[in-house]
């Protein structure tokens, strides 16, 4: 399903609200609520309004455990790091306990090794098995950057063809850094996945990836397809100007 929004602001009020509705769903049924955030700009106003007086009592925090889509491999407190972003603007204000909190460890330097023990801390919370390779997560946050790229799973990148591996330390060689990532058959066992897409620098990749030719290759946000799941794109004016 694709939504579009007059501006932000509207955007992230629906996002919000879905957020809170997939969250009291998911803890009924399941006792818990899993979810997978997204990094970079895009969605740190949209953990503003979650952990403001609006929204902070909507949901039951101490059931939410939080993951992480990507992570720059750089210090915590580092102003690229997804998880300080998401630190400032969500975990403190609501005060979520360390134990409700899974990042990718970057104090470990080695790209191969943080990804690594992520997969294992994945492998454990899920209970997962030989038989049963990916989680299910409740809700997963995605974004999309200008060359179609989503997570950290750039164009023509080794990342993209991993089909047994739920995290990896992927080498993005046009910016010059190694990136640690879900993988799509992680993603794309999702309950829920929402992607938020704001900006006019957006507008022409965005017209490929959801109306042009397949190219995964060229535009890696057309692999996510959920094997059993709800997609749902929230799309910003700007960002939605060439869709037909």
């Amino acid at each position: 399903m694709i939504k579009t929004f007059h501006d932000a602001e509207q955007l992230n009020s629906f996002a919000a609200e879905k957020f809170v509705e997939i969250a009291d769903a998911s803890i009924r049924s399941g006792g818990i609520f899993t979810v997978a955030l997204s990094g970079g700009s895009t969605p740190k106003s949209l953990f503003q309004l979650l952990s403001s007086d609006e929204y902070k009592n909507k949901v039951d925090w101490s059931k939410v455990f939080f993951f992480f889509g990507d992570e720059r491999n750089v210090a915590l407190d580092g102003k690229d790091s997804n998880f300080r972003m998401a630190d400032e603007n969500l975990f403190a204000p609501l005060q979520i306990p360390d134990a409700n909190i899974f990042r990718w460890n970057t104090e470990a330097e080695d790209a191969q090794l943080i990804a690594e023990d992520y997969e294992t801390a994945i492998l454990v919370f899920f209970s997962l098995s030989d038989e049963e390779l990916f989680p299910r997560f409740d809700l997963i946050f995605l974004g999309m950057g200008a060359d179609g790229h989503t997570a950290s799973l750039f164009p023509q990148t080794q990342a993209l063809k991993e089909t047994k591996r739920n995290a990896v330390a992927n080498r993005i060689e046009k910016l010059d850094t190694t990136r640690l990532t879900l993988t799509f058959p992680a993603i794309n066992n999702a309950a829920n996945l929402i992607f938020l897409v704001k900006g006019a620098d957006k507008a022409e990749t965005l017209r490929e990836v959801l109306q042009g030719e397949f190219q995964p290759e060229k535009y890696p946000a057309q692999a996510v397809k959920l094997n059993d799941g709800k997609l749902l794109w929230l799309i910003e004016k700007k960002a939605a100007e060439f869709l037909t």
